[in-house]
């Protein structure tokens, strides 16, 4: 099968393509996420939760020609999953990004992340992965304890540090934006559902499109 849809990701785990064992990006993540490996994850690269998975595009992938585009249309056409595909940028693959991002961005509709190196790439899935979690405490908590503001405190301070790092994390936004956003929204759900006109209000307009589009 091109995607494995029907895998449980633990609450907290990475589950990576057993082709990705012994890799720089394997070690990298071992100790920051709980990472374990399967085989028969198909297309699929990593499940970082029970919805949202990447797909890696490597600087020899785009180099090698149009199979990686292949990948993609498949990927696309086969699976309901959320895919965020993170594409190696380098000096040698640079000449091929702008195709990629029109083909992942435009005509695909997926979010397309830029990385320089599998340690980057580490890095950056270390971040969604938090993202991940944050996500679902949110839905948990607007799910079961809707009612309950003392429930919903005590998670928004449980999760507060590792969301503070994660909105620093878009672009245009540093320490003092990301505070501001988080005590308008309070959470990584409500940011990602804002709309500009929500965000200007509090970051500005040229900020809140770069906040938007991200």
């Amino acid at each position: 099968p091109p995607t494995a849809e029907s895998i449980v990701v633990p609450f907290g785990h990475v589950i990576g393509n057993e082709k990705w064992r012994g890799s720089e990006i394997a070690q990298k993540l071992q100790g920051k996420v709980r990472l374990v490996f399967e085989d028969g994850l198909g297309l699929v690269d990593f499940h970082l939760s029970n919805r949202t998975c990447i797909l890696y595009i490597s600087e020899a992938d785009l180099v090698a020609g149009d199979e990686f585009k292949r990948r993609l249309v498949r990927f696309r056409n086969a699976s309901s999953l959320g895919g965020i595909i993170i594409v190696e940028r380098t000096q040698i693959s640079d000449q091929y990004f702008l195709a990629v991002q029109k083909l992942v961005v435009l005509e695909l509709g997926m979010v397309l992340l830029p990385v320089a190196n599998q340690a980057e790439a580490a890095q950056l899935i270390t971040q969604l992965v938090i993202f991940c979690i944050s996500g679902e405490i949110v839905r948990e908590q607007s799910k079961d304890h809707s009612s309950n503001p003392f429930l919903r405190k005590q998670c928004s301070q449980l999760a507060d540090p590792a969301v503070f790092r994660t909105v620093q994390q878009i672009p245009g936004v540093g320490k003092t934006k990301a505070l501001l956003l988080l005590q308008q929204f309070g959470s990584i759900h409500r940011l990602c559902n804002a709309s500009v006109k929500e965000l200007e209000l509090v970051v500005g307009q040229a900020v809140a499109q770069q906040i938007h589009s991200f």
